[in-house]
């Protein structure tokens, strides 16, 4: 009986599927696990999870357990995670391709802005080059939405209204409020609601969501909406070496879950982003439309530092003339979908 069952198990055995393997990849996120970013990145995971068949497997270590931010790159490359969010503020040098989201062009809608960011990221042979002598992988983009500015006693409806402001600015954007005449001041979003309180400073740069989750609106007169640029090039990068090792299949599932992953966070942070807007009326700051023509004053002004990256792009062996290009037509491109078809979420 014994030598019956055993042959029919055996039998059973080799007539069945082999168990399917199991993949875990270990993921490193500076941020929390909370808000529209941590959204994203979970909606990501389970993404690539589903696709997979439940072959792939996340561990996700948020809050900087593994890496704090400003050592996302070589930790990934390194394969301290085997992917994980970096910013490319923190590595001007290596990430100066990615470094292209972060330029104050007219590039205000986040969802626009995403899908131009990922079509340069996965088409430029130059920046995957570069990235692969570092030991990475583009996965896919984040972005921080568009950059706005809040103030307390005073009120910016035209640039002839910055000079003279104490700000609180973001890369590129505060450089060009500079040039038009403010004090800037090196302060930490989070240290924005003192700074205003205490007169520190007078305006601070910043998103929308931003101020409603730090409750600067409690310490804000005035809020304008640029209409200007945003700061997107955050997202995720995978160490090559594991990339490469992976079935064409499981690299498929990456990167179409990175494609996903911009059209989640764009539902999520355009809906934070306009609740916040409400929160602030509802406290009773004034929410100001900068005029076209004055935003175009802001644009032309900050050309001198998408130039700028345009000769860092070409040092560093790309062609940030061609690249700029591509990126342009890319923002053209997506704009005229949204135009044309609503965002993908309301679809």
């Amino acid at each position: 009986m014994k030598r019956l069952a055993l042959t029919a198990a055996l039998a059973y055995m080799a007539l069945a599927p082999a168990a399917q393997a199991q993949t875990t990849l270990i993921l490193g996120e500076a941020g929390p696990n909370r808000g529209a970013r941590g959204a994203a990145l979970q909606s990501f995971v389970d993404d690539v999870t589903a696709r997979t068949d439940g072959e792939v497997q996340f561990d996700v270590q948020w809050g900087g357990a593994l890496f704090k931010a400003d050592a996302a790159a070589g930790a990934i490359a390194d394969g301290v995670a085997d992917l994980g969010t970096i910013i490319a503020v923190y590595f001007p040098q290596e990430m100066i391709g990615y470094g292209i989201a972060d330029l104050p062009l007219k590039n205000a809608d986040a969802w626009v802005g995403m899908r131009a960011t990922d079509d340069i990221m996965r088409s430029s042979e130059s920046i995957a080059a570069h990235l692969a002598d570092q030991n990475l992988v583009y996965i896919g983009t984040f972005t921080t939405s568009d950059v706005n500015i809040g103030c307390k006693g005073s009120a910016i409806r035209s640039v002839d209204d910055i000079a003279g402001l104490k700000v609180r600015g973001v890369g590129a954007y505060g450089d060009t409020f500079r040039d038009f005449g403010a004090n800037m001041v090196a302060m930490p979003i989070y240290d924005a609601y003192q700074g205003l309180d205490t007169g520190l400073i007078d305006c601070s740069q910043g998103y929308s969501y931003a101020v409603a989750a730090l409750k600067q609106e409690e310490v804000m007169s005035s809020y304008t909406l640029l209409d200007w640029g945003q700061v997107g090039a955050l997202g995720i990068f995978m160490n090559k070496d594991i990339h490469d090792g992976l079935s064409p299949e499981i690299q498929t599932a990456l990167a179409e879950a990175g494609v996903a992953m911009a059209d989640t966070l764009g539902e999520l942070i355009t809906a934070d982003n306009e609740a916040a807007i409400q929160t602030m009326r509802d406290a009773g700051v004034e929410v100001i439309d900068l005029d076209p023509a004055e935003r175009d004053k802001l644009v032309e002004q900050g050309a001198q530092y998408v130039e700028e990256w345009v000769q860092r792009a070409d040092a560093a062996g790309l062609d940030g003339t061609a690249l700029l290009e591509e990126y342009r037509a890319a923002l053209t491109k997506y704009a005229d979908e949204r135009d044309a078809q609503g965002y993908p979420w309301t679809r």
